[in-house]
């Protein structure tokens, strides 16, 4: 077997990206209530909210109220989506200590998406990223459409390397490669690792998977093997991408952690807890848990 992580980070992002692409709305209080399930569950990240305009994404509105009523557990990162620099104070003010930027590899997709060019975006980003470091907050970059875009089709793996760079010189910690429609497979994601890994360390990228084709776990070990150790996933299944059409939901993590415990790489997560989370969630929302080890385990009890 080749040579693997023998630990990974999974960010769960089920309560912001999980939930901003589902149909029916959570309370504050169900919000609160995930994400403290997901600390008890042992996640060493969760990203909370998100702090775009809640004309955009209404899903999210109310995130300042739910990272301030969380519980926190020691050694948990509580991290927000964060735009803009009205964004980024109002992350910080509710209590996140770690937000995100995205941009995206491809133009039509940036301009639909954020209604702005990648330049453009990164201009934005720019005060963004001075004053959380100014606040000792770290930045996570996202790129979106790293392998497919819905307008595009196919990007070429270069345009994402010139972006995440770009990212990283403004003060990005981290870029969080993202198959956006979730088209990608182990060949096309070798090609963009290919690329990546000859001018980034591994342990500057991380991967985000949609499930549309059913391809996210093969992908996910594809990128082991170039030694990724960071990875997203949603609890559940949930959620997907509400600028991608047909773009299904992420990665479960449930499926994530079962892949990952088997090959005796650590998390530190409970895989149980997590699938009660799980079903927590899906209840609020009564639609069926996506991920098909939960829906395995319900299936034999």
């Amino acid at each position: 077997m080749t040579n693997l992580p023998t630990r990974v980070r999974i960010v769960e992002v089920g309560p912001r990206d999980g939930l901003q692409n589902e149909n029916k709305p959570v309370s504050i209080e169900d919000r609160i209530a995930l994400v403290n399930r997901l600390s008890n569950a042992g996640f060493g990240t969760i990203e909370a909210g998100s702090f775009v305009s809640s004309d955009w994404i209404p899903q999210m509105a109310h995130s300042d109220q739910v990272i301030a009523g969380i519980k926190r557990r020691r050694g948990t990162r509580y991290s927000a989506l964060t735009p803009n620099l009205t964004g980024l104070n109002a992350a910080r003010q509710a209590g996140a200590d770690g937000v995100a930027v995205f941009a995206s590899a491809s133009e039509t997709f940036s301009k639909k998406n954020i209604n702005c060019s990648i330049d453009e975006s990164l201009d934005r980003f720019r005060p963004v990223l001075e004053s959380a470091k100014e606040h000792n907050l770290p930045v996570r970059g996202y790129v979106s459409c790293a392998i497919d875009c819905p307008y595009e089709d196919a990007i070429a793996p270069d345009k994402v390397l010139t972006l995440s760079r770009q990212l990283l010189e403004l003060g990005c910690y981290e870029i969080a490669l993202s198959d956006t429609t979730g088209k990608g497979t182990p060949a096309s994601f070798r090609r963009l690792l290919d690329t990546m890994t000859v001018a980034i360390n591994a342990d500057q990228l991380a991967l985000h998977c949609h499930d549309t084709y059913g391809q996210a776990l093969v992908n996910v070990y594809t990128s082991l093997e170039y030694g990724i150790s960071v990875f997203d996933s949603s609890v559940a299944g949930l959620g997907g991408c509400p600028y991608a059409k047909g773009a299904s939901g992420n990665l479960a993590t449930e499926d994530l952690l079962y892949l990952l415990h088997d090959l005796g790489i650590e998390t530190g997560i409970d895989l149980d807890k997590t699938i009660e989370a799980g079903n927590f969630i899906t209840d609020i929302l009564e639609c069926p848990n996506r991920s098909s080890v939960s829906q395995a385990r319900r299936a034999s009890r």
